[in-house]
Protein backbone atom coordinates (compact mmCIF):
# COMPACT_ATOMS: atom_id res chain seq x y z
CA UNK A 1 0.00 0.00 0.00
CA UNK A 2 1.03 3.16 -0.68
CA UNK A 3 1.23 6.83 1.23
CA UNK A 4 0.27 8.81 -1.70
CA UNK A 5 -3.74 9.21 -2.61
CA UNK A 6 -4.13 12.35 -3.75
CA UNK A 7 -2.08 15.33 -4.64
CA UNK A 8 1.19 15.95 -7.21
CA UNK A 9 2.04 12.15 -9.00
CA UNK A 10 -1.30 10.19 -7.82
CA UNK A 11 -3.13 8.99 -10.28
CA UNK A 12 -6.27 6.91 -10.25
CA UNK A 13 -6.63 3.66 -11.26
CA UNK A 14 -9.98 1.95 -11.91
CA UNK A 15 -9.53 -2.07 -11.47
CA UNK A 16 -12.65 -4.71 -12.34
CA UNK A 17 -12.93 -7.73 -11.47
CA UNK A 18 -15.34 -10.06 -13.18
CA UNK A 19 -17.61 -11.92 -11.04
CA UNK A 20 -19.59 -15.07 -11.91
CA UNK A 21 -22.77 -13.90 -10.53
CA UNK A 22 -24.52 -11.08 -8.98
CA UNK A 23 -24.24 -12.63 -5.53
CA UNK A 24 -20.65 -12.46 -5.44
CA UNK A 25 -20.98 -8.89 -6.35
CA UNK A 26 -22.66 -8.12 -3.15
CA UNK A 27 -19.95 -10.25 -1.62
CA UNK A 28 -17.31 -8.30 -2.88
CA UNK A 29 -19.06 -5.22 -1.80
CA UNK A 30 -19.40 -5.87 1.55
CA UNK A 31 -16.69 -7.58 2.21
CA UNK A 32 -14.79 -4.53 0.96
CA UNK A 33 -16.62 -2.14 2.86
CA UNK A 34 -15.84 -4.32 6.29
CA UNK A 35 -12.51 -3.95 5.59
CA UNK A 36 -13.05 0.46 5.83
CA UNK A 37 -13.20 0.94 1.65
CA UNK A 38 -15.06 3.73 1.04
CA UNK A 39 -18.38 3.04 -1.23
CA UNK A 40 -18.59 4.56 -4.75
CA UNK A 41 -21.46 2.94 -5.86
CA UNK A 42 -23.54 0.43 -4.21
CA UNK A 43 -24.03 -2.69 -6.24
CA UNK A 44 -27.17 -2.10 -8.64
CA UNK A 45 -27.71 -2.69 -12.11
CA UNK A 46 -25.90 -0.04 -14.57
CA UNK A 47 -28.26 -0.03 -18.23
CA UNK A 48 -26.41 3.04 -19.32
CA UNK A 49 -23.41 0.37 -19.63
CA UNK A 50 -25.53 -2.51 -21.25
CA UNK A 51 -28.69 -4.52 -20.00
CA UNK A 52 -27.72 -6.70 -17.19
CA UNK A 53 -24.54 -4.79 -16.45
CA UNK A 54 -24.22 -5.26 -12.42
CA UNK A 55 -21.71 -3.47 -10.53
CA UNK A 56 -20.37 -2.09 -6.99
CA UNK A 57 -17.69 0.48 -6.48
CA UNK A 58 -15.54 1.44 -4.02
CA UNK A 59 -12.19 3.37 -3.45
CA UNK A 60 -9.56 1.34 -2.11
CA UNK A 61 -6.90 2.62 0.82
CA UNK A 62 -4.58 4.15 -2.14
CA UNK A 63 -7.53 6.32 -3.93
CA UNK A 64 -8.18 3.58 -6.37
CA UNK A 65 -11.85 3.18 -7.85
CA UNK A 66 -11.85 -0.69 -7.45
CA UNK A 67 -15.25 -2.64 -9.01
CA UNK A 68 -17.05 -6.22 -8.95
CA UNK A 69 -19.34 -6.41 -11.94
CA UNK A 70 -21.48 -9.55 -13.10
CA UNK A 71 -22.35 -8.90 -17.45
CA UNK A 72 -24.74 -12.01 -16.95
CA UNK A 73 -28.89 -11.62 -16.50
CA UNK A 74 -30.15 -12.43 -12.86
Amino acid sequence: MSSQDSGEGFRESHIAFSAQDRASVRAFFDAAVATGAAVLHEPRLWPEYHPGYYGAFVRDPDGNNVEAVCHLPE
